[in-house]
């Protein structure tokens, strides 16, 4: 089932610049993912994938990228897959993120949210309900600086 996202991002993917066109997009119905300069490098029906450059704007004070950026990135990440699955008449509602940060990040980041086709479902044929998405942060080497949890909800527009 194609909805309002999917169906941009499916336009979007047929031209040149598609990575950014597609971030452009989405930053412009959520202008706060757009603050860290988060870029889409996958989003289709399923699976997300963006990063964050460890750049200046975005830095803490040992010139890592800073803990709320790595939680914007996780957030973004998971938000923008299940917003590929969810119909227009429901909204995605974040109910709780849970970030440990496990180990110091060098460089990048890279956030891959995944939705596996049971969770799809469930967005499709249930009025509301809510689940953790799938989501895995790594760094410039492979390793996993944090380690988090991000519950989101979906509820119909009109009460």
């Amino acid at each position: 089932m194609k909805n309002r996202l999917s169906s941009v991002v499916a336009k979007l993917k047929k031209l040149p610049a598609s990575s950014f066109l597609i971030t452009k997009a989405f930053t412009s119905q959520v202008p706060f993912a757009g603050t860290g300069n988060i870029r889409f490098d996958v989003l289709e029906e399923g699976r997300a994938v963006l990063h964050i450059a460890n750049r200046r704007r975005v830095q803490n004070h040992i010139k890592g990228v800073h803990a709320s950026a790595m939680g914007l990135l996780a957030e973004t990440a998971t938000g923008a897959v299940l917003g590929m699955t969810i119909p227009d008449t429901h909204i995605p509602l974040l109910k709780s993120m849970h970030v440990d940060y496990v180990r110091r990040a060098k460089g990048d980041l890279r956030a891959e949210a995944t939705l596996p086709a049971d969770m799809r479902q469930r967005v499709l044929s249930e009025p509301k309900g809510d689940f953790a998405v799938p989501i895995r942060v790594t760094d410039e080497d492979g390793e996993e600086p944090i380690k988090c949890q991000m519950v989101w909800a979906w509820v119909p527009k009109k009460r």
